[in-house]
């Protein structure tokens, strides 16, 4: 790396780097398992012949696929003894995220959830092919399938993804307007104020992880959602509450003595808030302190 120039293999690497991040997000949910997938994958990728690959682009994502793929099993079974509800480590996004709606849908919390119910192979065949449009040929060779199997499998996992996502494309603008009506409502204690904005079947799920107090089951239903909240709720502390762009959509941060505690991320169908989502495993924070670059 004479004369302050990086070699090919490094420009490669660092030119695709934030696609790469994307996509094994997008499998793992997890952003410290990601920073790891990339690791292997420069390893690996440093010890490839650059004359032998016709696309440098495709071979990367094969070996980050790859790489996730074997990532993915082993948290599964992490998360068997995970303590409490798991959910996906919160991203501090760019505003070029959530200008990208197909991007932003992608890697929204309430996404990563429905993407946790596939099986790991239906995971990546789905993320390659519907969210970074890459051909059957292609997904085969990093899956380690035949195209016509990953055919079979794109079309089993998009109905099952089409069966839970949100029922309809949920602009930045609705989901800010339903956290603004929650933090009113959370902020003083307004009962009847919560039930207007959450819907009938609202699931609260609160992820700890054993480190911090959440609440150990999801709970369910507008009524006791409600209550639960304008019941433990601190008002100081909701009104502490501050705007944030997290996995591409609005959502709020709380910060306490200068550290970040909790991130609440939404899922808004119809105007109606679904899902809420806080997480406090200080493990999954780490990639709330600076904003993160995605691409597709």
């Amino acid at each position: 790396m004479g004369g302050g120039r990086t070699d090919p293999a490094t420009e490669a690497f660092v030119a695709h780097r934030n696609l790469l991040f994307t996509v094994a997000y997008e499998m793992l949910g997890s952003a410290a398992d990601v920073e790891d997938v990339l690791q292997e994958t420069w390893l690996r990728w440093a010890g490839v012949d650059l004359g032998t690959v016709r696309d440098q682009r495709a071979y990367l994502v094969r070996i980050a696929t790859r790489q996730a793929l074997s990532r993915l099993r082993t948290l599964g079974r992490r998360k068997e003894s995970y303590v409490g509800p798991w959910l996906p480590a919160p991203l501090l996004t760019a505003p070029d995220v959530a200008e990208d709606v197909e991007l932003a849908d992608s890697v929204s919390m309430a996404m990563l959830l429905v993407l946790e119910t596939l099986s790991p192979v239906e995971r990546a065949v789905f993320v390659l092919r519907d969210v970074f449009d890459l051909g059957y040929d292609e997904i085969a060779e990093a899956v380690d399938k035949s195209p016509a199997a990953v055919r079979q499998i794109a079309h089993r996992a998009r109905a099952h993804v089409a069966a839970r996502r949100p029922r309809g494309v949920v602009s930045p603008a609705d989901t800010r307007h339903a956290l603004d009506a929650f933090q009113r409502a959370a902020t003083t204690g307004d009962l009847q104020g919560l039930l207007d904005i959450l819907a009938p079947d609202v699931v609260f799920l609160g992820d700890g992880g054993g480190i911090k107090q959440a609440f150990p089951q999801p709970v369910v239903g507008a009524d006791k959602v409600a209550r639960l909240l304008a019941a433990g709720l601190n008002r100081a502390i909701t009104a502490a509450l501050r705007p944030a762009q997290v996995n591409g959509y609005p959502a709020l941060v709380l910060r306490l003595d200068g550290e970040i505690d909790t991130v609440v991320a939404v899922r808004v169908d119809d105007g109606l808030i679904t899902g809420l989502y806080a997480v406090r495993n200080p493990e999954k924070l780490s990639h709330m302190h600076q904003e993160t670059a995605l691409r597709r």
